[in-house]
């Protein structure tokens, strides 16, 4: 996997969660010449690609173009790959984009739901998830004998990446002699 700083994972992480990968709007606080450095980085690696923004659809710009039009950010495959994200649809969605509009076409319809993420399987991630999964869930020991991970990076890794990042439902409950007791339902 490659090397990606704290700002590029959090560019491309963002931009698997959004509609058509969108990477924009950028993080909090990276506007000016950092973040023309690090999307001109990304572009460079193939994470990213600059598309013609659908303003209709009001997607954020990343640049005007000066001719009415602008352009906006797309996380590419390679992106989603470099953070350990099989892309499901994203080759669909970039192609789509790039393709030039039709003058007499409707547009598309808009979504606001993010799409599905793919888990890869055989990494620590999936291997939590199988647990939480089971009819009696799992506790945190559980979980650090299976990853050989710390307690602390085990709740981490509940509630960072699957609750935050992947939006799954994971719910807690206090079961004597087990401590509390995690679970997908």
């Amino acid at each position: 996997m490659p090397k990606l700083t704290d700002t590029q994972s959090l560019i491309l992480s963002r931009a698997a969660t959004r509609p058509g990968n969108l990477a924009m709007p950028l993080p909090e606080g990276l506007h000016g010449a950092a973040a023309q450095k690090a999307v001109t980085a990304m572009i460079t690696r193939g994470w990213l690609d600059e598309v013609d923004a659908d303003l209709r659809r009001g997607e954020p710009l990343w640049r005007e173009t000066g001719d009415g039009h602008g352009t906006t950010l797309v996380a590419t495959e390679a992106g989603l790959e470099a953070i350990g994200i099989e892309p499901v649809a994203a080759s669909a969605v970039a192609t789509a984009r790039r393709a030039k509009p039709q003058p007499d076409a409707e547009p598309a319809p808009t979504t606001d739901a993010p799409k599905p993420v793919a888990i890869r399987a055989g990494t620590k991630q999936a291997q939590i998830i199988a647990l939480l999964q089971r009819p009696e869930g799992a506790s945190i020991a559980e979980i650090v004998e299976a990853t050989s991970w710390q307690a602390h990076t085990a709740r981490g890794a509940i509630s960072g990446a699957l609750k935050k990042k992947l939006g799954l439902p994971v719910t807690s409950e206090k079961v004597e002699g087990r401590g509390t007791v995690y679970s997908l339902r």
